[in-house]
């Protein structure tokens, strides 16, 4: 909280610290404290993340001023901020540093909330045209063949075609190939490519896949290897 406000920890700062976490009609807001000035984080009905740091004390800040002093000599140095109106530029200024360097501080942090919604959305069935459509299990050796196949290099430079994908899974009927393209494509592991019969793989069919191959290989396969029964 003190790098955040420009600060360091030192024996001699004798100021309450602490955070908190409230929820709120609009959504979630943590704030942080260090005596008199707090930062907050608002996440506004999930839509908007809003940030302030707000102080009932400017003089905890500190600026470069001129200084007078009390035998009415002037010098110009690192001095606490007054307040007055000419200081609110300054005031602005240490703020947004404030802001900066907390905002610095979250981009820092991993997130897997996205890869979490992305396995969810992967794994479990879904509802299209009132029809239910079973999730993918990569772990499945007859699913992970079939997965396998769409990363092959000729895919990639040329694209998916049902045609060409039947050689390599002959045990799929032309018709059961279709509903497999269909049902990669409701979700979101390969696209159409316009005015064409041909897919594209997804970002996210290409993560998803190669994942799934590379824990089977070099996590699963070599854990089981050495179990006994």
């Amino acid at each position: 909280m003190a790098s955040f406000l420009g600060k360091k920890m030192t024996p001699q700062l004798a100021q309450e610290i602490g955070s908190r976490l409230a929820t709120r009609i609009e959504g979630p807001c943590i704030q942080h404290r260090l005596g008199q000035v707090s930062i907050k984080m608002y996440d506004k009905f999930h839509r908007v993340l809003r940030l302030e740091t707000t102080t009932n004390d400017v003089s905890c800040f500190k600026h470069y001023r001129k200084g007078e002093h009390r035998d009415h000599h002037e010098t110009h140095e690192i001095a606490p901020l007054r307040k007055t109106i000419y200081s609110l530029i300054d005031l602005r200024q240490i703020l947004l540093g404030c802001h900066r360097r907390y905002l610095e501080y979250l981009s820092a942090l991993d997130d897997p909330s996205a890869g979490d919604r992305n396995l969810h959305r992967l794994t479990r069935p879904k509802i299209v045209d009132g029809h239910t459509l079973q999730g993918f299990n990569f772990f499945d050796s007859t699913q992970q063949t079939s997965l396998r196949a769409l990363q092959r290099p000729e895919f990639n430079i040329q694209g998916i075609r049902r045609a060409d994908l039947s050689r390599f899974l002959p045990n799929l009927s032309v018709s059961s190939m279709t509903r497999y393209l269909g049902r990669l494509r409701k979700f979101g592991l390969i696209k159409k490519v316009a005015h064409s019969d041909r897919h594209d793989l997804t970002r996210l069919g290409r993560s998803a896949i190669a994942a799934a191959c590379r824990i089977t290989a070099q996590i699963i396969v070599p854990a089981l290897a050495g179990a006994t029964a």
